[in-house]
């Protein structure tokens, strides 16, 4: 499949890129942003998949994450895709935030008119994976997961579904039970429609309620966080793995709000903690 070269730039010693191409998935031109190490000639590397969160393309995280020093330093190819299909032809919802372009959810859409375009579930669970199998040296036999917000959702979800894939999980300030909050009823209720036992395939705490499991997840939660109370509720998420009986650490982080300085400050250990695991 043809990719394009949009940029790419020396950083640490590896090479920040932003790429785009035909997506079959989507119908759509998908744009995304791929740091790779130094590394000697012929080396694989493991691969960290970050997903961004509501209003969010792959530039926010490239730009205010932090995160080229410590993937350098641990030799991770870092992956940042769009957070949803994109052009003058898609169907968005004007003046919300919180639906439409931006705000895909990772989920495959299947009512109208967001059926034919989004498909972020397929394209980050089959298409692009193989994009980057191809184009980039990645051993994709090794491979974990993260992600902000929206995309911390999309982060469990995604890993939860997928625990053969990924050896980590992890997340900041993700939304962890979005059938039970204000942003998923609405997102989930008009991409899957009203039938809400289809809802639970992209709820963490429902997956882990319905037998998914994972033994390495990690999540920080910032207790300045404005939507802590209404969306986000990582207690749901604490409480499911209690029962489950599957250990996971939910760290509530004194002070921080839901802003790329909370992601930057942390961004270093996560990408640590999943080298410990790749």
């Amino acid at each position: 499949m043809a990719l394009e070269t949009i940029s790419e730039a020396l950083a640490f010693g590896g090479v920040q890129g932003v790429y785009s191409h035909a997506s079959a998935e989507t119908g759509t031109d998908m744009t995304f942003a791929v740091y790779v190490p130094p590394h000697e000639p012929g080396a694989r590397l493991p691969v960290l998949w970050y997903l961004s969160g509501l209003t969010c393309t792959h530039a926010n995280v490239m730009e205010k994450g932090e995160y080229r020093a410590a993937c350098a330093e641990a030799g991770i190819i870092f992956v940042a895709p769009d957070t949803s299909p994109r052009g003058d032809d898609v169907p968005d919802a004007d003046d919300e935030y919180d639906f439409g372009k931006g705000a895909g959810f990772y989920v495959d859409a299947v009512q109208e008119p967001w059926a034919k375009n989004y498909r972020m579930r397929s394209y980050l669970e089959s298409e692009l994976p193989g994009i980057i199998a191809a184009n980039f040296p990645a051993d994709m036999e090794r491979q974990s997961i993260t992600g902000h917000s929206m995309g911390g959702h999309g982060a469990l979800t995604i890993g939860l579904r997928n625990p053969n894939r990924f050896r980590s999980i992890s997340a900041f300030a993700p939304i962890v039970a979005p059938s039970q909050v204000p942003w998923g009823e609405k997102a989930l209720g008009r991409y899957l429609g009203d039938n809400r036992e289809a809802w639970r395939e992209y709820d963490a705490v429902a997956l882990i309620e319905d037998g998914a499991r994972h033994p390495h997840i990690l999540v920080d939660q910032g207790t300045a966080d404005n939507f802590l109370e209404e969306q986000l509720k990582p207690g749901l998420l604490a409480l499911a793995c209690k029962k489950a009986g599957m250990r996971a650490q939910v760290r509530m982080q004194d002070g921080y709000d839901h802003s790329y300085y909370f992601i930057a400050t942390f961004m270093a250990e996560h990408v640590k903690w999943h080298s410990g695991w790749l």
